[in-house]
């Protein structure tokens, strides 16, 4: 056999590498890791967790409205944009120590420089010229903000990257796309004060999703005091006096203070050296895997958004340890990409798990759809005129739910168990025998009897 430095040398330290990297050196391999930014990934980094803290620093606006409709007497809250960002950046810090603490509890060394791939079983670093011989070489680089649109003057604006780093608190900001990242940002800057103005090529918001938890986020923002533009693009973009003027496809025109473009984000693949070692990319950038994360070079495999399969960290992680478990632990291991619980924390926020309407229908001829609209409970006493929508569809030939839709608040919670109650196979017999759990948002799934269609 030929010799190695090591038996598996990891390019990028997020979510999937990081447990990849961990469970490989538990097995006993010798494994390095490669990191060029900061341990944690897009994830830990700039992504879903230091996002979820801006949401919920968003939502506490809405806390203090709705509480002088319970006989609170709320003195005028005043926000502070700098304090959140430092108690943010102190929390990221936390969470990267632990997550370096972790690889070193395991074995796995950690290198700080930027890795390249040179062979089916070399990489380099090129600040230094090192190579490394490795058995297996794992890439999980994740992914990068797509690029600017082209529009005039796209110079001018920020990445969902340096959002999170902004001096101050925004008066205005226009928000260019209707996806996860846009929703989101939406959502927390509109609830810390400021103006926001959505734009977005397409008829809707949240393309994939149930047409029905479309239309209702949409409603919801637009109550919010959100402007939604659809069906257009930002054409141009001038700086004069301070502010940025924005001029639309259609002609019309409005002034912000920042422009965020967050139109989604691409594989991480360009100068990594992938395409010269013989790695297939596909037309996206996306590295090409089978069902055991493996390339078509047998000794490179890949995990993660680099792979363009399902963007999510609950799933890079799991690729990352059925990847582990197959090639190091000898457990062969694939992993299931369907029926996947998803949240959008927006506000309201989304949950959801298995397909769609318009999917379900496709599939099944004796579809059965139920939904209930209601007003929550403590809007009753608040005011607040947000409406909860909760939608099951069901598979009229087996009984069985094929998917679950929810938009309303803690969405994001409850859709995690409806994940496990469809990966078990649940039926509508099944929640329908489920006493109620009273007076609750989520009785709703167990007490919707009649179809709407």
């Amino acid at each position: 056999m030929p010799q190695f430095d090591v038996d598996l040398f990891v390019i990028g330290a997020g979510s999937g590498g990081v447990r990849a990297a961990r469970v490989a050196a538990q097995y006993g391999a010798r494994v390095k890791v490669a990191e060029e930014f900061r341990v944690g990934g897009t994830c830990v980094i700039r992504g879903c967790v230091p996002k979820k803290l801006l949401v919920y620093a968003s939502r506490f606006a809405d806390e203090f409205e709705d509480a002088a409709g319970f006989g609170w007497q709320v003195p005028s809250p005043r926000f502070d944009w700098k304090t959140l960002i430092a108690r943010k950046d102190s929390e990221i810090a936390r969470l990267e120590g632990i997550y370096r603490a972790n690889l070193e509890r395991a074995g796995a060394e950690l290198v700080e420089a930027r890795a390249v791939v040179e062979g089916p079983n070399t990489v380099v670093l090129p600040a230094t010229g090192e190579r490394i011989t490795a058995r297996h070489i794992l890439i999980a680089t994740g992914g990068k903000p797509a690029d600017q649109p082209h529009f005039i003057g796209r110079e001018h604006a920020i990445s969902s990257n340096e959002v999170f780093h902004l001096e101050s608190l925004p008066e205005r900001i226009t928000i260019i796309g209707g996806g996860y990242i846009a929703l989101e940002f939406a959502g927390v800057f509109a609830g810390l004060g400021s103006k926001v103005t959505l734009v977005h090529r397409g008829p809707h918001l949240l393309r994939g999703f149930d047409d029905d938890v479309r239309t209702s986020l949409e409603a919801a923002y637009r109550d919010r005091g959100i402007d939604i533009l659809l069906e257009r693009t930002v054409a141009r973009v001038d700086k004069a006096s301070g502010l940025l003027r924005v001029t639309m496809s259609d002609g019309s025109t409005h002034d912000t203070d920042v422009l965020l473009s967050a139109a989604g984000r691409v594989p991480y693949t360009q100068g990594l050296g992938l395409a010269a070692s013989g790695v297939a990319l596909n037309e996206r950038g996306a590295v090409i895997v089978d069902e055991f994360s493996r390339t078509n070079v047998p000794s490179i495999f890949a995990v993660g958004d680099v792979t363009d399969r399902v963007n999510l960290t609950p799933m890079a992680i799991r690729e990352g340890q059925a990847f582990a478990d197959t090639v190091f632990g000898e457990r062969t291991t694939r992993v299931d990409h369907k029926r996947i619980p998803t949240a959008v924390f927006s506000t309201p926020e989304i949950g959801v798990v298995g397909l769609t309407e318009r999917e379900a229908r496709a599939d099944y001829a004796q579809l059965q759809v139920f939904k209930a609209s209601f007003r929550p409970l403590k809007a009753t006493l608040s005011g607040r005129q947000e409406r909860v929508l909760m939608k099951l569809l069901v598979d009229g030939a087996t009984d069985k739910i094929v998917g679950a839709h929810m938009v309303g608040d803690h969405a994001g919670e409850q859709v995690q168990l409806l994940g496990v109650a469809l990966s078990m196979g649940a039926t509508k017999a099944d929640f329908d025998r489920t006493l109620a759990v009273h007076p609750t948002a989520a009785e709703e799934w167990v007490t919707m009897r009649t179809p709407v269609a």
